[in-house]
Protein backbone atom coordinates (compact mmCIF):
# COMPACT_ATOMS: atom_id res chain seq x y z
CA UNK A 1 0.00 0.00 0.00
CA UNK A 2 1.07 3.57 -0.55
CA UNK A 3 1.88 4.82 2.93
CA UNK A 4 0.81 8.40 2.17
CA UNK A 5 -2.79 7.33 1.69
CA UNK A 6 -2.82 4.20 3.84
CA UNK A 7 -1.82 6.22 6.91
CA UNK A 8 -4.29 9.03 6.37
CA UNK A 9 -7.08 9.21 8.96
CA UNK A 10 -10.71 9.47 7.93
CA UNK A 11 -11.34 13.10 7.10
CA UNK A 12 -12.88 15.24 9.81
CA UNK A 13 -15.69 16.09 7.38
CA UNK A 14 -16.73 12.46 7.10
CA UNK A 15 -16.29 11.93 10.85
CA UNK A 16 -18.56 14.83 11.76
CA UNK A 17 -21.06 14.12 8.98
CA UNK A 18 -21.35 10.50 10.10
CA UNK A 19 -21.80 11.67 13.69
CA UNK A 20 -24.55 14.00 12.47
CA UNK A 21 -26.27 11.12 10.65
CA UNK A 22 -25.97 8.79 13.66
CA UNK A 23 -27.50 11.37 16.00
CA UNK A 24 -29.92 13.01 13.56
CA UNK A 25 -28.03 16.25 14.17
CA UNK A 26 -28.20 19.48 12.18
CA UNK A 27 -25.15 19.28 9.91
CA UNK A 28 -23.51 22.71 9.87
CA UNK A 29 -20.12 21.11 9.36
CA UNK A 30 -19.63 19.93 5.78
CA UNK A 31 -19.84 22.72 3.21
CA UNK A 32 -22.84 22.11 1.01
CA UNK A 33 -26.15 23.96 0.68
CA UNK A 34 -29.46 22.23 1.35
CA UNK A 35 -30.96 23.93 -1.70
CA UNK A 36 -31.18 21.89 -4.94
CA UNK A 37 -29.52 24.60 -7.05
CA UNK A 38 -30.87 26.72 -9.93
CA UNK A 39 -33.69 24.90 -11.70
CA UNK A 40 -32.90 26.25 -15.17
CA UNK A 41 -29.30 25.00 -14.97
CA UNK A 42 -30.47 21.57 -13.78
CA UNK A 43 -33.05 21.48 -16.58
CA UNK A 44 -30.31 22.12 -19.13
CA UNK A 45 -28.38 19.12 -17.82
CA UNK A 46 -31.48 16.92 -17.97
CA UNK A 47 -32.25 18.00 -21.54
CA UNK A 48 -28.65 17.42 -22.60
CA UNK A 49 -28.81 13.93 -21.11
CA UNK A 50 -31.99 13.02 -22.98
CA UNK A 51 -31.39 14.81 -26.25
CA UNK A 52 -27.68 15.57 -26.42
CA UNK A 53 -24.35 13.84 -26.87
CA UNK A 54 -23.45 11.33 -24.16
CA UNK A 55 -20.26 9.74 -25.49
CA UNK A 56 -16.69 10.85 -24.78
CA UNK A 57 -16.43 14.62 -25.09
CA UNK A 58 -13.13 16.38 -25.75
CA UNK A 59 -10.54 15.76 -23.07
CA UNK A 60 -10.13 19.53 -22.68
CA UNK A 61 -13.87 20.12 -22.30
CA UNK A 62 -16.60 20.81 -24.84
CA UNK A 63 -15.83 23.91 -26.91
CA UNK A 64 -18.96 25.78 -25.83
CA UNK A 65 -18.03 25.45 -22.14
CA UNK A 66 -14.42 26.45 -22.70
CA UNK A 67 -15.56 29.55 -24.54
CA UNK A 68 -18.16 30.24 -21.84
CA UNK A 69 -15.41 30.10 -19.18
CA UNK A 70 -13.28 32.59 -21.11
CA UNK A 71 -16.27 34.90 -21.65
CA UNK A 72 -17.36 34.63 -18.02
CA UNK A 73 -13.99 35.66 -16.64
CA UNK A 74 -13.77 38.46 -19.18
CA UNK A 75 -17.09 39.81 -17.90
CA UNK A 76 -16.51 39.42 -14.18
CA UNK A 77 -12.73 39.71 -13.76
CA UNK A 78 -11.58 41.58 -16.84
CA UNK A 79 -9.35 38.72 -17.98
CA UNK A 80 -8.44 38.17 -21.63
CA UNK A 81 -8.36 34.41 -22.10
CA UNK A 82 -7.91 32.35 -25.26
CA UNK A 83 -10.36 29.46 -24.89
CA UNK A 84 -8.65 26.98 -27.29
CA UNK A 85 -5.22 27.23 -25.62
CA UNK A 86 -5.79 28.50 -22.07
CA UNK A 87 -8.94 26.77 -20.76
CA UNK A 88 -9.61 23.22 -19.59
CA UNK A 89 -12.52 21.45 -17.88
CA UNK A 90 -11.86 18.86 -15.17
CA UNK A 91 -13.93 16.54 -13.01
CA UNK A 92 -13.97 18.91 -10.09
CA UNK A 93 -11.52 21.43 -8.69
CA UNK A 94 -9.73 18.76 -6.65
CA UNK A 95 -8.90 16.88 -9.85
CA UNK A 96 -7.64 20.15 -11.30
CA UNK A 97 -5.42 20.62 -8.25
CA UNK A 98 -4.08 17.08 -8.60
CA UNK A 99 -3.35 17.61 -12.29
CA UNK A 100 -1.54 20.88 -11.60
CA UNK A 101 0.53 19.46 -8.75
CA UNK A 102 1.44 16.22 -10.55
CA UNK A 103 2.26 18.11 -13.71
CA UNK A 104 4.32 20.93 -12.23
CA UNK A 105 6.62 19.41 -9.61
CA UNK A 106 9.18 16.62 -9.32
CA UNK A 107 10.43 14.77 -6.23
CA UNK A 108 12.32 17.13 -3.93
CA UNK A 109 10.67 20.32 -5.17
CA UNK A 110 9.35 22.50 -2.37
CA UNK A 111 5.75 23.71 -2.27
CA UNK A 112 4.50 26.58 -0.13
CA UNK A 113 1.17 25.98 1.63
CA UNK A 114 -0.90 28.30 3.82
CA UNK A 115 -2.48 26.85 6.95
CA UNK A 116 -5.37 26.40 7.48
CA UNK A 117 -5.24 24.43 4.25
CA UNK A 118 -7.77 22.43 2.24
CA UNK A 119 -7.25 18.81 3.25
CA UNK A 120 -6.41 17.53 -0.26
CA UNK A 121 -3.36 19.75 -0.72
CA UNK A 122 -0.82 18.00 1.47
CA UNK A 123 -1.48 14.38 0.37
CA UNK A 124 -1.32 15.44 -3.28
CA UNK A 125 1.96 17.30 -2.78
CA UNK A 126 3.48 14.36 -0.91
CA UNK A 127 2.29 11.87 -3.53
CA UNK A 128 4.02 13.95 -6.20
CA UNK A 129 7.23 13.82 -4.16
CA UNK A 130 7.02 17.46 -3.13
CA UNK A 131 8.27 18.89 0.15
CA UNK A 132 5.62 21.05 1.90
CA UNK A 133 6.68 24.32 3.51
CA UNK A 134 4.02 25.89 5.73
CA UNK A 135 2.90 29.42 6.53
CA UNK A 136 0.68 29.33 9.62
CA UNK A 137 -2.13 31.91 9.52
CA UNK A 138 -3.73 33.03 12.75
CA UNK A 139 -7.19 34.40 13.60
CA UNK A 140 -8.86 36.79 13.44
CA UNK A 141 -7.21 38.39 10.39
CA UNK A 142 -5.53 35.32 8.80
CA UNK A 143 -2.94 37.50 7.03
CA UNK A 144 0.70 36.84 6.17
CA UNK A 145 3.75 39.09 6.21
CA UNK A 146 6.91 39.48 4.18
CA UNK A 147 8.77 37.75 7.01
CA UNK A 148 6.38 34.78 6.82
CA UNK A 149 7.04 34.35 3.10
CA UNK A 150 10.79 34.90 3.44
CA UNK A 151 10.85 31.99 5.87
CA UNK A 152 9.52 29.47 3.32
CA UNK A 153 10.45 30.66 -0.19
CA UNK A 154 13.90 29.73 -1.52
CA UNK A 155 15.65 28.43 -4.63
CA UNK A 156 14.04 25.00 -4.17
CA UNK A 157 10.51 26.41 -4.20
CA UNK A 158 8.64 25.47 -7.39
CA UNK A 159 4.98 25.93 -6.48
CA UNK A 160 2.72 27.80 -4.10
CA UNK A 161 -0.86 26.74 -3.44
CA UNK A 162 -3.03 29.72 -2.59
CA UNK A 163 -6.74 29.56 -1.72
CA UNK A 164 -8.57 32.87 -2.05
CA UNK A 165 -11.20 33.36 -0.64
CA UNK A 166 -9.81 31.07 2.02
CA UNK A 167 -11.71 28.07 3.35
CA UNK A 168 -12.13 27.68 6.32
CA UNK A 169 -11.34 31.22 7.50
CA UNK A 170 -13.75 33.12 5.24
CA UNK A 171 -11.08 35.77 4.52
CA UNK A 172 -10.98 37.53 1.14
CA UNK A 173 -7.45 38.73 0.44
CA UNK A 174 -6.87 42.29 -0.71
CA UNK A 175 -4.61 43.31 -3.57
CA UNK A 176 -1.73 44.25 -1.25
CA UNK A 177 -1.49 40.67 0.06
CA UNK A 178 -1.67 39.26 -3.46
CA UNK A 179 1.05 41.63 -4.63
CA UNK A 180 3.29 40.58 -1.76
CA UNK A 181 2.87 36.91 -2.68
CA UNK A 182 3.35 37.70 -6.38
CA UNK A 183 6.65 39.44 -5.65
CA UNK A 184 8.03 36.25 -4.09
CA UNK A 185 6.73 34.14 -6.99
CA UNK A 186 8.48 36.40 -9.45
CA UNK A 187 11.73 36.62 -7.49
CA UNK A 188 12.05 32.84 -7.06
CA UNK A 189 10.45 31.87 -10.40
CA UNK A 190 7.56 30.06 -8.71
CA UNK A 191 4.27 28.98 -10.27
CA UNK A 192 1.12 29.89 -8.29
CA UNK A 193 -1.70 27.35 -8.25
CA UNK A 194 -4.62 29.55 -7.24
CA UNK A 195 -7.63 27.76 -5.81
CA UNK A 196 -10.30 30.40 -6.47
CA UNK A 197 -13.38 28.21 -6.18
CA UNK A 198 -15.13 30.70 -3.87
CA UNK A 199 -14.56 33.62 -6.26
CA UNK A 200 -18.27 34.50 -6.60
CA UNK A 201 -18.99 34.09 -2.89
CA UNK A 202 -17.63 37.38 -1.55
CA UNK A 203 -19.74 39.73 0.54
CA UNK A 204 -20.23 43.32 1.69
CA UNK A 205 -19.38 44.77 -1.71
CA UNK A 206 -16.00 43.09 -1.99
CA UNK A 207 -14.54 42.11 -5.36
CA UNK A 208 -12.54 38.96 -5.94
CA UNK A 209 -9.11 39.62 -7.41
CA UNK A 210 -7.49 36.81 -9.38
CA UNK A 211 -3.72 36.40 -9.33
CA UNK A 212 -3.97 36.37 -13.13
CA UNK A 213 -4.74 40.10 -12.96
CA UNK A 214 -1.44 41.03 -11.32
CA UNK A 215 1.58 42.27 -13.29
CA UNK A 216 4.00 39.49 -14.30
CA UNK A 217 1.70 36.73 -12.97
CA UNK A 218 -0.17 35.93 -16.17
CA UNK A 219 2.50 33.45 -17.29
CA UNK A 220 3.02 31.82 -13.90
CA UNK A 221 -0.52 31.39 -12.54
CA UNK A 222 -2.85 28.38 -12.76
CA UNK A 223 -6.36 29.54 -11.88
CA UNK A 224 -8.86 26.93 -10.67
CA UNK A 225 -12.59 27.53 -10.32
CA UNK A 226 -15.59 25.36 -9.53
CA UNK A 227 -19.01 25.29 -11.18
CA UNK A 228 -20.21 23.34 -8.15
CA UNK A 229 -19.46 26.33 -5.92
CA UNK A 230 -20.69 28.94 -8.41
CA UNK A 231 -24.11 27.27 -8.81
CA UNK A 232 -24.42 25.53 -5.42
CA UNK A 233 -24.31 22.15 -7.19
CA UNK A 234 -21.44 20.65 -5.23
CA UNK A 235 -22.09 17.10 -6.45
CA UNK A 236 -21.56 17.99 -10.09
CA UNK A 237 -17.77 18.22 -9.76
CA UNK A 238 -16.97 20.49 -12.71
CA UNK A 239 -13.60 22.22 -12.39
CA UNK A 240 -12.65 25.28 -14.46
CA UNK A 241 -8.94 25.74 -15.23
CA UNK A 242 -7.22 28.75 -16.81
CA UNK A 243 -3.47 28.94 -17.48
CA UNK A 244 -1.01 30.19 -20.07
CA UNK A 245 -0.47 27.74 -22.96
CA UNK A 246 2.94 26.49 -21.80
CA UNK A 247 1.46 25.57 -18.41
CA UNK A 248 -1.80 24.22 -19.80
CA UNK A 249 0.00 21.74 -22.07
CA UNK A 250 1.54 20.04 -19.05
CA UNK A 251 -1.58 20.15 -16.86
CA UNK A 252 -3.63 18.67 -19.71
CA UNK A 253 -1.28 15.70 -20.01
CA UNK A 254 -1.62 15.08 -16.29
CA UNK A 255 -5.42 15.41 -16.52
CA UNK A 256 -5.43 12.89 -19.38
CA UNK A 257 -4.41 10.12 -17.03
CA UNK A 258 -6.54 11.14 -14.05
CA UNK A 259 -10.15 11.38 -15.22
CA UNK A 260 -9.54 12.10 -18.93
CA UNK A 261 -12.91 13.78 -19.40
CA UNK A 262 -16.06 15.04 -17.69
CA UNK A 263 -19.80 14.31 -18.25
CA UNK A 264 -20.90 16.26 -21.34
CA UNK A 265 -24.46 16.90 -20.15
CA UNK A 266 -23.17 18.73 -17.08
CA UNK A 267 -20.75 20.70 -19.23
CA UNK A 268 -23.61 21.90 -21.44
CA UNK A 269 -25.52 23.05 -18.36
CA UNK A 270 -22.53 24.85 -16.85
CA UNK A 271 -21.88 26.64 -20.16
CA UNK A 272 -25.45 27.89 -20.04
CA UNK A 273 -25.14 28.91 -16.38
CA UNK A 274 -21.92 30.87 -16.85
CA UNK A 275 -23.71 33.00 -19.42
CA UNK A 276 -26.46 34.08 -17.02
CA UNK A 277 -26.98 37.78 -16.39
CA UNK A 278 -24.95 39.51 -13.70
CA UNK A 279 -28.14 39.93 -11.68
CA UNK A 280 -28.20 36.18 -11.02
CA UNK A 281 -24.77 36.24 -9.40
CA UNK A 282 -25.59 39.44 -7.49
CA UNK A 283 -28.73 37.84 -6.07
CA UNK A 284 -26.89 34.64 -5.19
CA UNK A 285 -24.35 36.63 -3.17
CA UNK A 286 -27.11 38.64 -1.52
CA UNK A 287 -28.91 35.46 -0.48
CA UNK A 288 -25.80 33.92 1.08
CA UNK A 289 -24.90 37.20 2.77
CA UNK A 290 -28.39 37.34 4.28
CA UNK A 291 -27.98 33.78 5.58
CA UNK A 292 -24.57 34.68 6.99
CA UNK A 293 -25.95 37.73 8.78
CA UNK A 294 -28.98 35.83 10.10
CA UNK A 295 -26.85 33.01 11.46
CA UNK A 296 -24.11 35.23 12.90
CA UNK A 297 -26.69 37.36 14.70
CA UNK A 298 -28.08 34.21 16.29
CA UNK A 299 -24.65 32.98 17.32
CA UNK A 300 -23.72 36.33 18.88
CA UNK A 301 -27.02 36.46 20.78
CA UNK A 302 -26.16 33.05 22.24
CA UNK A 303 -22.71 34.16 23.37
CA UNK A 304 -20.54 32.69 20.60
CA UNK A 305 -17.52 34.92 19.80
CA UNK A 306 -17.92 35.22 16.02
CA UNK A 307 -14.98 35.94 13.72
CA UNK A 308 -16.14 38.05 10.77
CA UNK A 309 -16.68 36.15 7.50
CA UNK A 310 -15.93 37.99 4.25
CA UNK A 311 -16.63 35.12 1.84
CA UNK A 312 -17.27 31.37 1.29
CA UNK A 313 -20.06 29.36 2.97
CA UNK A 314 -18.42 29.55 6.38
CA UNK A 315 -18.19 31.52 9.59
CA UNK A 316 -15.91 30.74 12.54
CA UNK A 317 -16.19 31.21 16.28
CA UNK A 318 -13.23 31.69 18.62
CA UNK A 319 -13.81 29.38 21.56
CA UNK A 320 -10.55 30.64 23.08
CA UNK A 321 -12.51 33.71 24.15
CA UNK A 322 -14.68 31.32 26.17
CA UNK A 323 -11.61 29.96 27.93
CA UNK A 324 -11.66 26.72 25.89
CA UNK A 325 -8.59 25.25 24.19
CA UNK A 326 -9.74 22.08 22.38
CA UNK A 327 -11.81 22.57 19.26
CA UNK A 328 -12.14 18.82 18.65
CA UNK A 329 -13.62 18.20 22.10
CA UNK A 330 -15.89 21.22 21.65
CA UNK A 331 -17.23 19.95 18.30
CA UNK A 332 -17.65 16.43 19.66
CA UNK A 333 -19.77 17.74 22.50
CA UNK A 334 -21.81 19.94 20.18
CA UNK A 335 -22.87 17.02 18.02
CA UNK A 336 -23.32 14.53 20.88
CA UNK A 337 -25.13 16.74 23.39
CA UNK A 338 -26.70 19.51 21.32
CA UNK A 339 -27.32 17.82 17.98
CA UNK A 340 -25.31 20.27 15.86
CA UNK A 341 -22.27 19.29 13.78
CA UNK A 342 -19.41 21.76 13.24
CA UNK A 343 -15.78 21.40 12.12
CA UNK A 344 -12.69 21.96 14.31
CA UNK A 345 -10.35 24.23 12.35
CA UNK A 346 -7.28 22.47 13.79
CA UNK A 347 -8.08 19.73 11.23
CA UNK A 348 -6.89 22.16 8.52
CA UNK A 349 -3.38 22.38 10.05
CA UNK A 350 -0.41 20.02 9.80
CA UNK A 351 1.79 21.89 12.29
CA UNK A 352 1.54 24.98 14.52
CA UNK A 353 -2.12 24.15 15.02
CA UNK A 354 -4.76 26.69 15.97
CA UNK A 355 -7.00 24.78 18.37
CA UNK A 356 -9.49 27.43 19.44
CA UNK A 357 -11.52 28.01 16.26
CA UNK A 358 -14.65 26.17 15.10
CA UNK A 359 -16.23 26.44 11.64
CA UNK A 360 -19.95 26.50 10.87
CA UNK A 361 -21.57 26.38 7.41
CA UNK A 362 -24.33 28.96 6.92
CA UNK A 363 -25.26 27.91 3.36
CA UNK A 364 -28.52 26.43 4.57
CA UNK A 365 -32.23 27.21 4.51
CA UNK A 366 -33.57 29.51 7.19
CA UNK A 367 -35.36 26.68 8.96
CA UNK A 368 -32.14 24.65 9.12
CA UNK A 369 -30.16 27.54 10.58
CA UNK A 370 -32.94 28.42 13.00
CA UNK A 371 -33.18 24.87 14.28
CA UNK A 372 -29.41 24.76 14.70
CA UNK A 373 -29.51 27.98 16.70
CA UNK A 374 -32.40 26.69 18.80
CA UNK A 375 -30.36 23.64 19.74
CA UNK A 376 -27.37 25.82 20.61
CA UNK A 377 -29.42 28.11 22.84
CA UNK A 378 -27.71 27.12 26.11
CA UNK A 379 -24.44 25.69 24.78
CA UNK A 380 -22.14 28.60 25.68
CA UNK A 381 -23.69 29.02 29.13
CA UNK A 382 -23.31 25.30 29.76
CA UNK A 383 -19.63 25.31 28.75
CA UNK A 384 -18.99 28.27 31.03
CA UNK A 385 -20.67 26.50 33.96
CA UNK A 386 -18.48 23.45 33.45
CA UNK A 387 -15.34 25.59 33.69
CA UNK A 388 -16.28 27.04 37.06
Amino acid sequence: MNTIFANLPTTIFEVMSQAARDRQAINLGQGFPDDPGPEDVRAKAADATLNGYNQYPSMMGIPELRQAIADHYARFQGLKIDAPTEVMVTSGATEALAGAIFGMIEPGDEVVLFQPTYDAYVPLVLRAGGVPRYVALKPPHWTFTQEDLAGVFNEKTKLVLFNNPLNPSGIVYERSQLELLASFCEHFDVTAVCDEVWEHLVYDGRRHISMLELPNMRERTIKIGSAGKIFSLTGWKIGLVVAAPHLMKVIAKSHQFLTFTTPPNLQVAVAYGLGKEASYFDQMRANFQRSRDRFCKGLIERGFPVIASQGTYFVNVDIGQLGLEDDVAFCTKLVEHYGVAAIPVSAFYVQDHVRTVVRFCFAKKDETLDEGLRRLETAVADFKKERR
